[in-house]
């Protein structure tokens, strides 16, 4: 027996329209937060695992020291530090907050997602709330969704913190990646603006070099393994192949975020780059034509690759230390492990 379809309705019957949501027609950045390990960790220190410098690792990296968090403090600990700072700035209550979104890598466990407890933990339940797995450039990915949301309809407020504990998953004998990682937490409260506060955003995956930067084992291969057979699932990386991809292919994606936005490098007040390794920020300023006058977030000196809070960081500090005007243009840019990578120009609360 074959039923007979049509596209159209039924004669006499009234066909439902949808209800949808409208919101906004522009999102700004209200406020910033951070939060820094008190524990100060320097080259010489690490250098006590590895066969290097400090001379070595200042010339190949720029930095100088990096944060570690204490075993006792968690990502869920540290991104409620920051969350709390950004909420505080932007005046921004928790209760008003329709969606938490975390930007991480080490939460060290599958599910559920740390960012339930954030919001829970700073009074923004019953906000949805979930976490956003794209490696370091996982903040800027955050931040379109979280301005996304509030252009739509579905939330006046957004709270996004990026968070990383990388300490957790250093082999600190690892000569190419123990003097690289660290800790932190760096957050921001997105909401409604009369004008244009979040340009564009553009972003993208190459999956064919997945396992350029990678945890070295699976969870399944701990599962039926005697433990001293099978490695902690530690972070690798291939340094070369990392810097020649973030120099050459990333100073294309600025541009292009730039041009999205409207306006020119000669615009810009600042550059806030994922704080990778200081070679590659200055090459990549170098790529893209900064001008004199923009000021190039170098925070990874005395911070440290802290992954998804490496943006948030170095822009809070930028602000606090006046090498940024508020109400300035900056360039934000996130790449890393996925490949994947995500850029856009913000103005700065």
């Amino acid at each position: 027996m074959s039923v007979p379809t049509t596209d159209q309705p039924s004669p006499g019957r009234r066909v439902p329209v949808l209800r949808t949501r409208r919101g906004p027609e522009h999102t700004r950045i209200l406020g910033v937060g951070a939060w820094r390990p008190e524990r100060v960790v320097t080259n010489e220190e690490v250098c006590q695992h590895i066969d290097s410098t400090d001379e070595w690792i200042r010339q190949r990296t720029g930095i100088e020291q990096r944060g570690w968090a204490d075993a006792e403090t968690s990502v869920v600990d540290m991104a409620v530090h920051a969350g709390a700072e950004a909420l505080a700035a932007a005046g921004v209550d928790a209760a008003a907050v329709g969606a938490v979104i975390l930007a991480t890598v080490s939460h060290p466990y599958q599910t559920p997602a740390a960012a339930t407890q954030v919001a829970d933990r700073l009074g923004a339940t019953p906000a949805a709330a979930w976490d956003v797995s794209a490696g370091c450039a996982a903040f800027c990915h955050a931040l379109a969704q979280a301005s996304d949301l509030v252009r739509g309809g579905t939330s006046e407020h957004v709270l996004v913190v990026g968070v990383d504990k990388l300490s957790d998953f250093t082999d600190l004998s690892d000569r190419s990646t123990a003097f690289l990682f660290a800790d932190g937490a760096g957050a921001v409260v997105v909401g409604p603006s009369d004008t244009p506060g979040i340009g564009p955003t553009v972003w993208g995956s190459d999956g064919s070099q997945w396992d350029v930067i990678r945890n070295r084992t699976s969870w399944l291969e701990h599962r039926d393994a005697d433990p001293a057979a099978v490695e902690w699932p530690a972070l690798q990386q291939e340094g070369q192949k990392v810097f020649r991809w973030a120099v050459w292919a990333m100073a294309p994606l600025a541009l292009q975020a730039v041009d999205a936005a409207g306006i020119t490098v000669d615009d810009l007040a600042a550059f806030v780059p994922h704080q990778a390794n200081m070679r590659i920020i200055d090459k990549l300023s170098s790529q893209i034509g900064l001008p004199e006058h923009v000021a190039v977030a170098r925070d990874i000196r005395t911070t440290g690759n802290t992954s998804a809070a490496s943006v948030p960081l170095a822009m809070h500090r930028m602000l606090a230390e006046g090498q940024a005007p508020s109400g300035g243009l900056a360039l934000l840019i996130g790449f890393g492990a996925g490949l994947s990578y995500a850029a856009q120009v913000v103005v700065l609360p």
